[in-house]
């Protein structure tokens, strides 16, 4: 049976436009809407939920057409903690199901139902933000004076060096000990640079007292490293940022620490000490679990108690003292969320994350509670671990295979599977997989990236395009979630010999990209004032082979957004909206041309497009 046209106007999500509320109490009751065009031949719709295990049918109400779409709608009320629902669509062709994976004519997964969540309280500031990641050892030195030095600490064999800014390092230098310098008093100096971009929330690589330079092999949990100013400079950045308006979250490494760390090292000396437990001995003292075999950074064991009280569960803890004036952390990123708790047959992760949870919840509730999951990571965004993850699976990487093709590696395989850029389809296939799985309140916490400290920087990806990177800082800014970006993507940066992404910040503006920073500017602008982009629905209306298009809408905002990633431009043509439920005669700007274009016959008639994005605003 070939499939009816009118499927691809079917169109719910948990946003405002369908759901009446999106945080409702427990107790409470809201209004679902479903919205279809209106000459599709439905007969009636059926609102299926599962209280307590068992299903339930209600007949849902049909309401005066308003062209080019017709409303259905039913009170749903909200009488368990996690609330899920789907539709089945009687038409004069057949019966469908519409769950969030989209219409089908099999019975979907419960897995993928819409989800509502009872009694849920977002970080209410985070919906407006605009996050900035920086690197601190290579984003501006502010005090030469606390600057590594070679008789500070021995490490390896090794010891550091700080080169002057941007030089490159010697070649015999041990990789991890390579500093210029960078520090917290170098961030606050430089908060007017990121104000006038239009950043209101920083995420800081770790801070902790560490021996290499990225510090992710902990050696105190307790002190911010004296090289990048002490527990001090902390306290005067969160006193600087927040007569700014600003938020920052820090970055915390409880899968594993460093093997310097005392804890560690008491472990080593002897066996019976309390904090052996805190590891994994194979055979003391020489052997024991690490993070993917580094022998620097030894994995810490949650089935210890103590182990859990001093880093999330008691008064005094990491994950509660930095949420604590005088620091006044607004959250944490988590690293390698998706490995805590997992040992072989030691599989207690979910535990500890919601340990992890109701401590920081607890301590703060406004804070974002973020992880770091390069993987499948929808299991852990149910509304009781993380707020949002690092969303590689489910927006980066898409993006990515889209504009400069696939690959995939893996620890310990030594070659790199790889095809060319994705389909459309593939990429839009697999951003509404991840997100039909998510409630949609947890979807607008993602913390939606282009690139970062491990990852190529985009500008190198799309090999210096410079059209396609203005299309994937449009689609990042214009996505559901939260966007971040990493620090220097905007002047232009790209990947350097020895130090990848984590180059030295330009400073210099005659080396900088202004053009594009004056990009970034704008549509961060966007951004923080769209209620559509904040929070608005999301539909796919066109996938071609070099393009995509898609809505973002809210109740008083609609934002078309068209990237188009093809050498050739796609000549003018319409872009059906008909299925996005927008009427003839409604009338579009374009954001960067200014041009208007009104919707006729069901569609816009674009004129060319060339390689990048267009922005399109509805006028009200």
């Amino acid at each position: 049976m070939h499939e009816p046209t009118w499927l691809g106007s079917i169109h719910h999500d948990g946003s405002e436009k369908y759901v009446s509320s999106l945080y409702p109490r427990l107790g409470d009751t809201v209004r679902l809407g479903l919205r279809i065009a209106a000459k599709a031949p439905i007969k009636r719709v059926i609102l299926r939920t599962f209280p307590d295990g068992e299903q339930a049918l209600t007949a849902m109400h049909r309401e005066a057409d308003r062209e080019p779409v017709q409303w259905w709608s039913c009170d749903l009320p909200i009488a368990e903690p996690i609330t899920q629902y789907r539709f089945i669509i009687e038409a004069e062709n057949g019966l469908w199901h519409y769950s969030a994976a989209g219409p089908s004519t099999w019975v979907p997964l419960d897995a993928t139902d819409f989800r509502i969540l009872a009694d849920y309280n977002p970080p209410e500031w985070l919906g407006s933000s605009v996050f900035y990641q920086i690197f601190p050892d290579r984003f501006a030195n502010g005090d030469k004076t606390n600057d590594p030095r070679p008789d500070d600490y021995e490490y390896r064999g090794q010891r550091p060096k700080t080169y002057p800014w941007g030089t490159p390092p010697e070649d015999d230098q041990f990789f991890p000990l390579v500093f210029y310098g960078g520090d917290l008093a170098g961030i606050e100096a430089h908060l007017d640079y990121l104000v006038d971009l239009g950043i209101n929330a920083l995420y800081l690589n770790p801070v902790f007292l560490a021996y290499s330079n990225h510090k992710y092999d902990v050696a105190d949990y307790d002190r911010v490293d004296p090289h990048f100013g002490g527990n001090d400079a902390l306290a005067s950045l969160r006193r600087t940022l927040s007569a700014r308006g600003m938020r920052y979250i820090l970055d915390i490494v409880p899968n594993h620490c460093g093997y310097w760390h005392p804890w560690f090292q008491n472990a080593l000396a002897d066996p019976a000490a309390p904090e052996t437990e805190f590891f994994t001995f194979r055979r003391h003292p020489d052997d024991y679990a690490t993070w993917l075999g580094v022998w620097v950074l030894p994995k810490l064991n949650y089935l210890s108690l103590e182990l859990r009280r001093r880093i999330y569960e008691g008064a005094e803890s990491v994950f509660r003292r930095w949420l604590r004036p005088p620091y006044s952390a607004d959250g944490w990123r988590v690293d390698v969320a998706n490995m805590l708790g997992r040992q072989g047959q030691t599989q207690i992760g979910l535990e500890i994350s919601r340990g992890i949870r109701r401590a920081v919840k607890e301590t703060r509730p406004d804070a974002y509670l973020m992880g770091e999951n390069f993987f499948d990571a929808t299991g852990q965004l149910q509304g009781d671990q993380w707020d949002g993850v690092m969303n590689y699976g489910g927006f980066t990487h898409p993006l990515w295979y889209w504009l400069s093709g696939y690959t995939q590696g893996a620890h310990g395989f030594s070659e790199q599977l790889a095809t060319g850029q994705w389909t459309t389809e593939a990429m839009t296939g697999t951003w509404l997989s991840r997100l039909a799985v998510v409630p949609w309140v947890i979807a607008l916490q993602q913390y939606n990236i282009l690139d970062s400290h491990d990852t190529p920087r985009i500008r190198t990806l799309v090999k210096g395009n410079d059209r396609l990177h203005r299309l994937a800082v449009a689609v990042l800014l214009t996505f559901p979630g939260i966007p971040g970006l990493y620090y220097g993507d905007e002047i232009g940066m790209v990947d350097v010999p020895d130090l990848h992404a984590r180059g030295c910040m330009v400073w210099d503006e005659a080396r900088q990209d202004r053009s594009l920073y004056e990009y970034h500017q704008t549509l961060i602008r966007l951004r923080r004032h769209s209620p559509a982009l904040q929070r608005g629905s999301f539909q796919i209306l066109l996938i071609e082979p070099d393009t995509v298009a898609f809505q973002r809408e809210s109740l008083e905002d609609r934002i078309l957004v068209i990237a188009h990633r093809g050498d050739e431009p796609r000549p003018a043509a319409p872009l059906p909206v008909i299925n996005a439920g927008i009427p003839d005669g409604t009338r579009f700007i374009d954001l960067e041309s200014g041009d208007e274009l009104i919707v006729s016959h069901g569609a816009l008639n674009l004129p060319q497009i060339d390689q990048g994005a267009t922005l399109l605003r509805q006028v009200r």
